[in-house]
C-alpha cells in the first residue's frame, strides 16, 4: 500500500480522485464494521480531517462515541489519546509541563495528551472555561505554548470533543469563541432497531480491529486535492447568502460569522473530494450547512424560551435561499 502514493504524482487529477475515493470508501466500510451507526457521522470525521477542522460530538452516553474515534484513529494510522474532562482538570494536564531532570540539572518537557494526532476530549463541558481554553491555541494555531515556549503540533492533528446534551448540573457551557473553533457539530443519536440488533450480534465475539488504510502522506495528498477543488462564483454567492440569512433573521441575536463561511467552504470542498469530484456542488453546501452553522448561531432569549432551535434557522436558510 505504501508504494501507491509514490506513483500517484504520475497520475492525472481524475485518477488521483478516483484512487482516493475508492480508498476512502474502504475506510468508511471498515469503520462502519465496528461503529454501527449512520455513515454520515463517519464521513463527517473524514471531512474535518481533510478540511483541517475539528468536531464537537453531542450524544448521550453509550452510543459508541469513543469507539468511533478510536476506530477512526486506527484506520488512518494515527496515535490516539483520550482526555477525560473533569472539574479539577488543569490546563497543564492537557498541554504538559516542564519537570526537573536531576541528572542534568535542567528542565525537560513532559508532553501532555494534546501532543497526539487524534485527541478525544471526553465530556469537554465538565471542565471550567480556563481548562477548556487550553484547547483553543492547539485547535486554531496547531501549537501549544508552555511556560512561554511554543511547540508546534505534528500533522495530522484533529480534536474530537464530546458533550452530553441532557446533563445540566456540574457542567460549564462552552464559550462562543471555543464553539466557533469546531468545524462541525454532529449529533450522535440512538441506533435504529436494525443497527442495535447488529450491535448485539457483533459483540458476541471478538471484533477484528480496523486496519490502517491511510498514511500521513495520503492525508497530505488528499488535503492538496481539497485545496484545489473548484468553487464557482455561484457557489461562493450561495454560501454568503446562507450566512447572511442567519444574521438577518428576526429570532437571531448573533448570526454566523465570516469564519463560518470559510468553514462551510472548506468542508464543502472536502466532501466533494471524498465523493470523487474536483468541484463543489450546491448539494455539498446544503448537506453540510446544518453541521457547520447551527452551533455558531445565537438566538434571542425569547426565541429560545419559545423552543426555537438554531438548527431550525439554518434549515429555513436552506429552504428559502436559492442557488442561482
Amino acid at each position: 500500500m505504501s508504494d501507491v502514493p509514490a506513483a500517484l504524482p504520475e497520475a492525472s487529477n481524475s485518477e488521483r480522485l478516483e484512487h482516493y475515493r475508492s480508498r476512502l470508501q474502504e475506510v468508511k466500510m471498515e469503520i462502519g464494521r465496528i461503529f454501527i451507526g449512520p455513515e454520515r457521522v463517519v464521513e463527517s470525521l473524514l471531512i474535518a480531517l481533510f478540511a483541517r477542522g475539528h468536531i464537537l460530538l453531542e450524544g448521550v452516553p453509550g452510543v459508541a462515541k469513543t469507539t468511533l474515534v478510536r476506530t477512526f484513529a486506527q484506520s488512518i494510522a494515527a496515535d490516539f489519546r483520550r482526555i477525560q474532562f473533569t472539574p479539577d482538570l488543569l490546563p497543564s494536564d492537557i498541554t504538559g509541563t516542564y519537570i526537573p531532570n536531576l541528572q542534568t540539572n535542567d528542565f525537560v518537557l513532559r508532553k501532555g495528551p494534546i501532543f497526539s494526532s487524534i485527541v478525544l476530549g471526553d465530556e469537554i463541558n465538565r471542565a471550567p472555561a480556563k481548562t477548556q481554553s487550553a484547547l483553543l491555541e492547539a485547535m486554531q494555531e496547531r501549537q501549544v505554548t508552555i511556560e512561554g515556549i511554543t511547540h508546534k503540533l505534528e500533522e495530522p492533528f484533529l480534536v474530537l470533543a464530546t458533550q452530553n446534551p441532557i446533563e445540566h448540573e456540574g457542567v460549564y457551557a462552552l464559550p462562543e469563541a471555543q464553539l466557533d473553533r469546531f468545524l462541525l457539530k454532529i449529533t450522535v443519536h440512538y441506533p435504529t432497531f436494525e443497527q442495535e440488533l447488529r450491535v448485539l450480534k457483533t459483540h458476541q465475539h471478538q471484533t477484528r480491529p480496523a486496519p490502517a488504510l491511510l498514511t500521513a502522506a495520503d492525508i497530505a495528498a488528499i488535503r492538496d486535492l481539497v485545496e484545489a477543488a473548484h468553487l464557482s462564483e455561484e457557489i461562493l454567492n450561495y454560501i454568503i447568502n446562507l450566512i447572511r440569512f442567519t444574521r438577518e433573521h428576526a429570532q437571531v441575536a448573533l448570526g454566523a460569522s465570516p469564519r463560518a463561511g470559510l468553514a462551510l467552504l472548506k468542508a464543502s470542498q472536502a466532501r466533494a473530494v471524498i465523493h470523487g469530484r474536483d468541484f463543489v456542488l450546491p448539494d455539498d453546501v446544503r448537506m453540510l450547512a446544518p453541521a457547520v452553522l447551527a452551533h455558531r448561531v445565537l438566538l434571542h432569549p425569547e426565541a429560545e424560551m419559545g423552543g426555537v432551535q438554531a438548527s431550525e434557522i439554518v434549515c429555513q436558510a436552506i429552504e428559502r435561499v436559492r442557488y442561482a
